[in-house]
């Protein structure tokens, strides 16, 4: 094989390696997929917002785990049983919390949790203000809080 042969086929691997690596991580196993097209892409759909409880911030589609094969199997079953997406993820939600949901609801005590970064961020610019301010005020009466005695005596310690 020639340099350029070698050339080519080592940029090829590089494009086939990148392709694999930039391609999504999907584990759902194919003995998992429904034969309707349409019930697995809504299965699909609600396996996005569904974490993975043993991942944490992975949704149940990208998650290897032996929970998240059930979870995703679960919402198979419950769609061939002929249930909404609403009740599937109600279903789920009802015997997992609802720590399962990727995007947790606002209503009941989710609400602070939802307000607290707006919250504390307006504080912050309130605090910030407050110091900006008192620190432009201090600057002004520090500039005329010494008297003529001791700016002499300063002058002397200084040129000493």
């Amino acid at each position: 094989m020639t340099g350029a042969g070698r050339i080519r086929s080592g940029a090829r691997a590089l494009c086939l390696a990148l392709a694999v690596l930039a391609s999504p991580a999907v584990a759902v196993q194919p003995d998992e997929i429904l034969d309707d097209p349409a019930l697995e892409a809504r299965a699909r759909d609600i396996s996005q917002g569904l974490r993975c409880l043993v991942c944490r911030n992975e949704n149940i589609d990208d998650s290897n785990a032996d929970l998240a094969r059930d979870l995703r199997l679960l919402v198979r079953e419950r769609l061939e049983a002929g249930d909404s997406d609403t009740e599937v993820v109600d279903y789920i939600t009802d015997r997992y919390g609802e720590y399962v949901l990727l995007m947790p609801t606002t209503g009941g005590a989710n609400w602070l949790l939802w307000a607290a970064g707006p919250l504390l961020f307006v504080g912050g610019l309130g605090l910030a203000a407050l110091y900006i301010r008192r620190r432009g005020q201090a600057s002004e009466a520090g500039e005329g809080a010494l008297s003529d005695e001791e700016r002499a005596r300063l002058e002397r310690i200084l040129n000493d």
